[in-house]
């Protein structure tokens, strides 16, 4: 399968679903590039789901390079692209465009994903035209968690709808070659992804996006505490990996590896 690019990407709307995934090491994005995804994305979601914290706030731009680094060391087929870690959208243009050369240059990913809709458009815009491919977030913004006070679903009345709408659009004139819609009520999302002409990849968003993204550990069963309710489980590795680990300490206790 040749690699896949935005452009190759864009031609999928309407013509077949898109499947990503996050990884966040190289052995996750072989296993998921070898499965025949469309997208692998090096989420800001490391922290919750591999670091330990509670939300995504606290990863850095260090840690991003490092765990994309990882990804793309893989080689996968997939489209791979990385998250723009907490705040660094919201400063000036240069600082941003050097975070964004930064993540591009020294680990190799193929885009960047951006929390923020009609705010932040005249930034993805000059982004955008420095040859910086951007794939737009709108809908629950995670990196927002803690001025929201909660987690939240979005698009859940006409005006919410509307502004959601708005945004989509802003990023398709920006020039993002896809969006991601986040925790959308499923009507909302539809209308959304009618509303413009590139790819919309829903999470929690319902059956009528363009395409679907899944944590990795959520959907592989790894995930330990709190799962969100629109994560299925289609593989449960977390008992294979409690066998594997207590079959290994019964063997080495037992004195029967190494043999």
């Amino acid at each position: 399968m040749p690699k896949l690019t935005t452009h190759t990407l864009r031609k999928l709307k309407g013509k077949q679903p898109i499947v990503a995934v996050t990884a966040y090491d190289a052995i996750t994005a072989r296993y998921a590039s070898e499965a025949g995804v469309d997208i692998i994305l090096i989420g800001d979601s490391v922290g919750n789901t591999m670091l330990g914290f509670e939300t995504t706030v606290p990863v850095t731009l260090d840690m991003m390079c490092h765990h994309a680094a990882a990804v793309t060391r893989a080689r996968p087929e997939a489209l791979v692209a990385v998250d723009l870690p907490f705040a660094e959208a919201h400063y000036g243009h240069d600082r941003l465009l050097a975070s964004c050369q930064r993540l591009m240059q020294e680990t190799g990913v193929d885009a960047i994903k951006i929390e923020g809709g009609v705010e932040l458009a005249p930034a993805v815009a000059r982004i955008i035209a420095s040859g910086i491919p951007v794939w737009g977030h709108i809908g629950l913004k995670p990196q927002q968690v803690l001025a929201l006070g909660r987690y939240k679903k979005f698009g859940s009345t006409p005006e919410e709808t509307e502004s959601l709408i708005a945004d989509a659009r802003a990023l398709e004139k920006a020039g993002a070659f896809a969006l991601l819609l986040e925790l959308t009520d499923h009507e909302a999302a539809r209308k959304i992804t009618e509303a413009v002409g590139i790819p919309v990849i829903g999470i929690g968003a319902g059956p009528h996006c363009d395409g679907q993204v899944l944590v990795a550990p959520d959907l592989l069963g790894l995930t330990p505490g709190y799962v969100p309710s629109f994560a299925h489980k289609f593989a449960d590795a977390a008992a294979q990996y409690h066998q594997g680990f207590a079959d290994y300490a019964a063997a080495v206790r037992g004195k029967k590896f190494p043999q």
